[in-house]
């Protein structure tokens, strides 16, 4: 008997075969000679190793699995911390249980291919982040058991947080320092959350009689460089610029920072998220906290516990969390 639990890596290595080879053996699947395939048996039998249910089931594709679907660039899936969050919402939520996370990362011309290849073999149920309306409707019809990060076709359960009155705050706050040149850099438009906080920024500068200074790109820190200096091309008087995600805001930063105008003394910075990057940055950012693990954790228990129904939902509030990037008043306030 091994003095210690072995592992499939220690059947590859005593074998002489990759862990691959060890999978097919074990799964009985095509790709191993009888030889090896019978020499591979023989290793296990000696080391006493039995494989995980849970690992055997999620690859001969059953088992309790959730199935994470991010429509976006792989590249910006692992540079965007609100994916991690989201993941790591899910996988506390999961600890403890035998139930698993896969991920898939497809853009948009790829989502139909990923529906009809999981839509019919779904067990606990899809997560869906950045789908369309259709293509959140396209699954819900195929299996019912989805949820979305945010609003999308009707009769679609999801999770949410008060975007629109999150971004209401962050203007009203600046408001409240002096600032009267609040301008705006919104998320693209037919994503709900962005269209959410646009809505929420122009109720604000509506009700406060200030002029609507906005431009709309995608949440990538690229479109809040371009947009902040197209802005400040255009209107030379903004003193504060709220962004439509906390990346938009390093953008921002950056495109301040080159054109000479301090934050918070010049120009005040809100983002939205509270991510990680908003204690990072110098100035630390003032951001709408928006709770991404509580929420994918909500989702997730709602598909491990079959709570779902049509219309399901979860709405968080939103809560401003003011740091040194608003905080000093504009100086003729």
């Amino acid at each position: 008997m091994p003095t210690k639990r072995s592992t499939l890596a220690d059947v590859a290595a005593a074998a002489g075969v990759s862990k691959a080879a060890v999978s097919r053996v074990v799964n009985d699947a095509p790709g191993v000679a009888p030889e090896t395939r019978e020499h591979v048996r023989r290793v296990i039998e000696r080391l006493g190793w039995r494989p995980d249910p849970v690992a055997r089931a999620l690859a001969s594709g059953h088992g309790d699995v959730i199935e994470l679907v991010v429509v976006d660039d792989a590249s910006c899936f692992g540079s965007n911390p609100y994916y991690g969050r989201v993941t790591a919402g899910v996988l506390l939520e999961l600890a403890g249980g035998n139930a698993q996370l896969r991920v898939h990362v497809i853009d948009e011309a790829g989502a139909p291919s990923l529906l009809a290849t999981i839509a019919d073999t779904v067990s606990l149920g899809v997560l869906l982040l950045n789908v369309s309306p259709k293509l959140a409707a396209d699954f819900y019809a195929r299996c019912d058991r989805v949820v979305t990060m945010g609003p999308s076709a009707p009769r679609v359960p999801y999770v949410d947080m008060e975007n629109a009155a999150g971004l209401e705050q962050a203007v009203r706050h600046l408001h409240e320092t002096g600032r009267r040149r609040i301008a705006a850099v919104h998320g693209q438009e037919g994503n709900p959350c962005a269209d959410a906080r646009r809505e929420g920024y122009g109720r604000a500068v509506r009700d406060l009689g200030l002029p609507d200074i906005s431009a709309i790109g995608k949440f990538r820190p690229e479109a809040g460089y371009e947009l902040t200096q197209r802005l400040l091309a255009e209107e030379p008087t903004i003193d504060a610029i709220v962004a439509g995600c906390d990346l938009m805001a390093t953008g921002v930063v950056r495109a301040l920072s080159h054109l000479g105008r301090r934050v918070p003394h010049d120009v005040a910075v809100v983002g939205f998220d509270n991510c990680i990057i908003a204690s990072s940055l110098t100035p630390a950012l003032t951001s709408v906290h928006q709770p991404v693990e509580e929420m994918a954790a909500a989702a997730t228990r709602a598909l491990v516990n079959r709570t779902l129904a049509p219309h399901w939902r979860v709405v968080f509030p939103a809560e401003l969390r003011i740091r040194e990037s608003s905080t000093s008043s504009k100086p003729d306030a």
